[in-house]
């Protein structure tokens, strides 16, 4: 399966952000972000009872349940799917990496340009916990638009 060039919107996806093991992590509903994490787990397309025999090491689960997560991940753009006999194989339309960048651009996109000083505080003020290595890349990055600019 190949991915599409450029992301395209989530569709009706919830998501919410939260501190996690790693930074941060995307969360989706409890059972959709269990799937998600045994689909980028995986190296090759899963069936529907692949998931669900993964899934069922931690929880009883229906293969029906199952099936239907995997349809409204696909219905909302996170999933591909394709056709293999009479089933379907699935796998992620974007990687953790790039679903998290995705939506923070959306969220970022929605704000109200009014409201850019409390946006650039509540950067700052994320910011207040990284290492000197993020430093680092934040600040080469605020130099290459300082220089598109022309400042």
């Amino acid at each position: 399966m190949t991915r599409d060039p450029k992301p395209t919107p989530l569709h009706g996806a919830r998501l919410r952000l939260d501190d996690a093991r790693a930074g941060v992590e995307l969360r989706l509903h409890e059972l959709e972000s269990a799937v998600m994490e045994v689909v980028w787990a995986s190296d090759h397309p899963l069936a529907v009872g692949d998931v669900q025999r993964a899934l069922e090491r931690q929880r009883s689960i229906a293969y029906t349940t199952v099936m239907t997560t995997l349809v409204r991940l696909h219905e909302k753009g996170l999933l591909e799917r394709r056709r293999d006999g009479r089933r379907y194989l699935y796998c992620a339309r974007l990687s953790r990496d790039e679903l998290l960048r995705q939506t923070a651009r959306e969220v970022l996109d929605t704000i109200d340009l009014g409201a850019g000083r409390q946006t650039l505080a509540l950067l700052a003020e994320s910011v207040g916990s990284a290492g000197a290595e993020d430093l680092d890349h934040l600040e080469a990055l605020i130099q290459a638009r300082r220089k598109e600019l022309g400042s």
